[in-house]
């Protein structure tokens, strides 16, 4: 009789790598044991400055780099920038307070993939990391209002202005741009349109480039102005 193979397969799922930049002890603390709560997603570095974070980040290669706004020496947006010129690979997102609006404007220039509130609900935190892992923007409801507010004029005309720029849009385009605004992947996105994730991918790639916008991040506030997501 031949032997029969007993090896457990291996888990298909990698974990979610996290490194984890506050300047702050207690708050990284807090921060690190809300990600070790959640299964499948690991903090495999921390830093207290931002110079160190582009440092670790470097050498770990996280899938998500979360960064304080404010940091000694090298600040979490200037960190953020780094990454993104060396390792465009790793997702970085800010970790803000609501005291920090001025600094929204420089994130987006950064091309940050989210940002989450330090005093939001856990699990806001945990979902914002899967999806930024996954390749989604995200940002927190109460973020996406401040973020909203800080990009100049008056309410209706910037809803006005992102509805005419959403105009060319096909409605299956439309879709798209609600769904990213939601925060889904390009995953998510499939199943929820019921086609392959590669046509996703297509279509962000070409509406990015119709409405001038950088990346998911601006595609999501592009999506918030033009009333195709709603904040709460």
């Amino acid at each position: 009789m031949s032997a029969v193979d007993v090896t457990t397969p291996p888990d298909p799922t990698p974990p979610v790598r996290v490194l984890l930049a506050d300047d702050e002890a207690l708050v990284r603390a807090g921060v690190r044991a809300i990600l070790a709560s959640e299964p499948g997603i690991e903090v495999v570095a921390e830093a207290a400055d931002g110079r160190q974070a582009v440092e670790l980040a470097l050498a770990h290669r996280p899938d998500v780099a979360l960064l304080d706004v404010r940091m000694p020496g090298l600040d979490g947006l200037r960190a953020a920038a780094e990454l993104r010129r060396l390792a465009p690979d790793v997702a970085p997102v800010m970790l803000t307070t609501f005291s920090e609006d001025e600094y929204i404007a420089r994130a987006l220039d950064c091309g940050v993939s989210g940002f989450l509130l330090k005093s939001g609900d856990p699990l806001e935190l945990l979902a914002g990391v899967r999806a930024v892992a996954d390749g989604a923007a995200y940002l927190s409801p109460q973020v996406a209002q401040r973020v909203i507010a800080q990009l100049g004029g008056g309410r209706l005309s910037r809803s006005a202005e992102a509805r005419r720029t959403l105009e060319p849009l096909t409605g299956r385009e439309r879709e798209v741009v609600a769904l990213v605004g939601a925060g889904l992947s390009n995953a998510e996105i499939a199943a929820e349109l019921h086609v392959v994730e590669g046509t996703v991918k297509a279509h962000v790639s070409a509406v990015l480039g119709r409405v001038g916008r950088r990346n998911r991040v601006e595609l999501a506030i592009l999506a918030y102005e033009a009333g195709l997501v709603t904040s709460t």
